[in-house]
């Protein structure tokens, strides 16, 4: 009989990786443009090139979001197996939520493909020996087969089977183990059959390994990979540490290359069909959804709602446009019910293909406002445009790069009272809070707010944040001589020393997720200096006002509009 080894597949995109997970919240995985479908296709041609059936190990959450590429997988012959609802450890859920993770998952990927699932590997890391208890849980929910054992270093050392294909029998039944298979050197196991392995070691290291394997054990080797690893072109996202960086991105572009050698040299099968596992029909069955890849902008209708415009500059943000698109479709579904939504986007003289973009993206939402800066005249100067072109009274500046959470907004905007002029986000507030930010930038961004409280009237945590909500009356007039990330400070600086009321709310900020920031650090801190000293000598030569600083009230009212808007400039 010819010799068989066992090929499996991750399905997932690269925003669901294990090398993000403290970079990117679940609740924003819906905001990332995906990729999986072209990738996944890529992964099936590959496998059809060689007559190679594989085991795909499905994400629960891809399953509900893509039940029609899951259900693709199937019909091209090819086993479906689970990899938990959310991409966590086990070490992460006590037993009942990994039993919950482990029937949620099955029910969604057999409901969009029709198929048993019987298989399962661990998303993110592998089982440790203090983590089989997690095989018990698997027989009882009906799991043949896990595939979530990795011999690696001294692992499993006084265990050494294994690292082979072996009948684990628990409380709950027997389940088949198919460790990732590793080789032994200098007294270490090493993984060699896949993902970040294979595309770190030179290839003539993993064809070494696959024969030296073929030749000395009778058990098979197990191959994987992921859907993101033969994409090289997907976005780069900013990885917390070179490590990270590394272990995601190198030598993407060659690792379709690779699997296309290897799966011309040996013979592959599913994990169900070598164990000749049946692969029962699922008796749960629902249609499929229609598909939608596109951020999609629906127009609100106008029945009562209270107008908000929110504005979003853009400077050389090609890259994070379609995450915003998906972001801002979550905002409107958030806000649909109390308020009729406008959105203005500035492109602020970008330099690539920002501009085209916006216009592919949104240029047919009926209820979006593009707006166009010649020359990049800096981020105040966008917000203040956007402002301007805003048609309603009560007006947002968001983030490109939503660092923060514009959802917020549903709690940020009716903080906005008759006697507000701005409510700003503070994440240096004792009930905000700060993500994956470096140390040196929070410690300078204190270190200005510090200064800021011993020069304004308002005494707040944070002044430097662009996420906001103004009424466009108290600073559509404004002349702010700072266009850039400064501006932003002294628009709330100018609003101060006018008497206007600041609200303050506690939020979250994350770091930069795409592209790369615009601020420069040296000038930022000299130019916070100058600005500060401008601010003093304003305040110094206005008359004595009382300060209005509000914080968050626990029962916010709604305000009133009346301001009629001003006609915009330059809108497209």
């Amino acid at each position: 009989m010819e010799r068989r080894h066992i090929a499996t597949v991750a399905l997932e995109d690269y925003f669901h990786v294990g090398a993000f997970n403290r970079l990117i919240q679940r609740g924003q995985w819906n905001r990332f443009e995906t990729r999986l479908e072209r990738n996944t296709d890529r992964v099936l041609d590959l496998l059809d090139r060689h007559g190679v059936k594989a085991t795909f190990f499905v994400l629960g959450w891809v399953a509900d979001k893509h039940p029609e590429l899951v259900r693709k997988v199937a019909e091209r012959g090819h086993e479906l197996a689970s990899k938990g609802y959310y991409h966590r450890s086990v070490r992460q859920m006590t037993r009942e939520e990994f039993s919950d993770d482990l029937l949620r998952s099955k029910a969604a990927i057999e409901a969009a493909a029709g198929v048993g699932v019987v298989g399962f590997r661990m998303a993110h890391e592998w089982f440790q020996p203090t983590d089989l208890w997690a095989l018990d849980v698997l027989a009882e929910c009906g799991f043949k087969y896990d595939s979530s054992i990795a011999l690696i270093g001294r692992d499993f050392a006084h265990e050494p089977w294994r690292r082979f294909l072996h009948k684990c029998r628990t409380h709950s039944g027997d389940v088949w183990e198919f460790p990732i298979s590793s080789v032994e050197w200098m007294g270490l196991n090493l993984p060699f059959a896949g993902g970040n392995w294979m595309r770190q070691m030179p290839e003539s290291v993993t064809r070494r390994c696959f024969a030296q394997w073929t030749q000395r054990h009778p058990a098979p080797a197990v191959l994987y990979f992921h859907a993101w690893e033969l994409d090289p072109e997907q976005p780069r996202l900013n990885a917390p540490s070179i490590a990270a960086r590394m272990r995601h991105y190198r030598n993407l572009g060659k690792m379709e290359g690779r699997l296309d050698r290897l799966l011309s040299q040996y013979r592959f099968t599913t994990a169900a069909d070598y164990l000749k596992l049946p692969r029962a029909p699922s008796r749960v069955w629902r249609p499929a959804e229609t598909k939608n890849t596109a951020p999609t902008m629906l127009c609100l209708n106008r029945g009562g709602k209270t107008p908000v415009s929110i504005v979003v500059p853009c400077f050389n943000e090609e890259l994070a446009l379609p995450y915003l698109g998906n972001t801002l479709t979550g905002v409107r579904e958030r806000l649909a019910e109390q308020y009729d939504l406008q959105f203005v986007l500035v492109d602020d003289g970008s330099s690539d293909a920002t501009w085209a973009s916006m216009q592919r993206l949104f240029g047919q939402a009926r209820d979006v406002k593009l707006v166009r800066h010649d020359v990049n005249r800096g981020v105040a100067a966008a917000i203040l445009t956007g402002v301007r072109a805003a048609d309603a009274e009560i007006v947002c500046s968001i983030d490109c790069d939503c660092t923060y959470d514009p959802l917020e907004l549903e709690r940020m905007i009716p903080m906005l009272g008759d006697d507000a002029a701005m409510v700003t986000a503070s994440p240096y507030h004792p009930l905000g809070g700060v993500r994956n930010v470096p140390g040196w930038r929070l410690f300078l961004s204190r270190g200005a707010s510090w200064l800021y409280r011993r020069t304004l009237r308002s005494k707040l945590a944070t002044y430097t944040s662009c996420f906001r909500v103004y009424r466009k009356s108290a600073v559509a007039g404004l002349q702010v001589d700072e266009p850039g990330f400064l501006g932003v400070a002294e628009i709330l600086g100018r609003v101060d020393l006018a008497g206007g009321t600041i609200v303050e709310f506690p939020a979250v900020l994350d770091s930069r997720i795409l592209g790369r920031s615009k601020m420069k650090t040296v000038r930022t801190i000299l130019g916070h200096l100058r600005l500060l000293a401008k601010l003093r000598w304003l305040r110094w030569k206005a008359a004595p006002q009382t300060p209005r600083t509000s914080t968050p009230a626990s029962s916010p009212q709604q305000p009133e509009l009346s301001a009629p808007a001003e006609e915009p400039v330059g809108v497209r």
